[in-house]
């Protein structure tokens, strides 16, 4: 959640924020019942006050309608910090003043490319790749659980593993520490990460139960820290993780993200940063510099852009998404986001520490992808050969055992 000073000392900003972003929280009732139950908290307590100067020779009539005014008085309070609190937890968070402008990925901004895309070429759609090698298979997927799975097999399942085992050697070399979390969260955990209110049509939920399958890591690794207070020595927090994930993918069908590019269920390496205010911007930069030292390693053309406000998504401060490319498509696709939430998160989640004077302060969270499926695609839209083996890049070949192609037999 924002700050709620902001509401109260720049309402115009919450306002534009909410506009930008695309919300349709109703900022001026929000003003109205954040200002009606400070007036209420207030008589409530003098109410209260007023009950507790009360002597044991009172009046009991008067007795009995204080008491009266002080239920109906505490029931006002309860009931306006209600609609308060539903209103201020859908306000978005703030963005940075150089935040491009735009209503969807059409309005990020490339800030750099690296490497040299092959030429666009449908042949290579990485679904075609896999199926002639035998190493990838939506067919027997959807006969299996439906559209929107696959399955690596073989050299496929073993490229994927390296992919992943990789990145987390990786970040552990970079001073992250590696954790196995579950794979499903109670609502108050998608709430604290921000997931909810906004994305709820994304979630898998488990009937007749408050929990539902995770779409990211990233919220039980933030989980893991909510209503704690850290000890500011720890700081920063760096924590990695792999798991499968689950989405629904609500309205993503079409033929940009056909194949594997959008499924139900994908494999993800997350990394997450709890820091000092100070610091979120230099960890942010250290996130971005861990995702394009991986797609280095990859062998991968890419490209870095700057997310614009429509594409942003409501609990992000600032946010960079890397791009790799995709002959088949003839396009760079998103294979990794980079966020800083700020201390969004943190208030949600009541995450906090003690500076040196004693003040609590809120950490800032950065949410960073490591790796995805979507990579291992990419690796097989741009390393196909003319022979139609896929070359395995140097990085992740100790990881298979040495072997340099998929396909080749000599």
């Amino acid at each position: 959640m924002i700050d709620i000073a902001l509401l109260r000392t720049d309402p115009d900003l919450v306002r534009r924020t909410a506009r930008a972003k695309g919300s349709d929280v109703n900022v001026d009732r929000l003003i109205e019942v954040d200002s009606e139950l400070r007036h209420e908290q207030t008589k409530a307590e003098e109410l209260r006050s007023q009950q507790k100067k009360l002597g044991k020779g009172a009046d009991i009539e008067a007795a009995r309608d204080l008491k009266s005014r002080v239920q109906a008085a505490h029931d006002r309070v309860r009931d306006l910090q209600a609609e308060r609190d539903d209103l201020w937890v859908r306000v978005p968070n703030i963005f940075p003043d150089d935040t491009p402008l735009g209503d969807d990925d059409e309005g990020n901004v490339e800030l750099r490319s690296v490497g040299a895309p092959e030429p666009t070429d449908e042949a290579r759609a990485h679904e075609v790749i896999g199926e002639r090698l035998g190493i990838f298979d939506l067919k027997r997927a959807a006969e299996v659980s439906g559209s929107g799975f696959y399955y690596w097999k073989g050299d496929g399942a073993r490229l994927a593993w390296a992919m992943f085992s990789y990145v987390q050697d990786l970040l552990v070399q970079r001073g992250f520490s590696p954790m196995m979390t579950p794979l499903m969260a109670r609502e108050r955990t998608f709430f604290g990460t921000g997931f909810l209110p906004f994305f709820e049509d994304q979630l898998y939920r488990v009937q007749g139960t408050d929990l539902s399958l995770i779409g990211t890591t990233e919220q039980t690794l933030i989980g893991f820290y909510g209503d704690t207070i850290l000890d500011p020595e720890e700081l920063p927090i760096q924590v990695a993780a792999f798991s499968p994930c689950f989405r629904t993918e609500a309205g993503a069908a079409g033929r940009t993200n056909r194949g594997g590019f959008r499924a139900h269920q994908f494999h993800k390496v997350e990394q997450i940063v709890l820091c000092h205010p100070d610091q979120s911007e230099h960890w942010l930069t250290e996130c971005q510099r861990n995702v394009e030292d991986i797609l280095d390693g990859l062998e991968l053309p890419y490209r870095v852009v700057r997310v614009c406000l429509g594409d942003m998504g409501a609990p992000t401060y600032k946010k960079y998404d890397t791009e790799a490319w995709f002959p088949s498509f003839g396009l760079y696709r998103e294979t990794h986001s980079n966020s800083n939430l700020w201390d969004y998160q943190s208030r949600r989640f009541k995450i906090r520490f003690k500076d040196g004077n004693g003040k609590t302060v809120l950490p800032h969270t950065i949410s960073s992808t490591g790796i995805t499926d979507r990579a291992a695609l990419a690796i097989l839209e741009n390393h196909v050969q003319a022979d139609g083996t896929i070359y395995i890049p140097k990085a992740l070949r100790p990881y298979m055992g040495g072997q340099e192609w998929i396909g080749r037999r000599d």
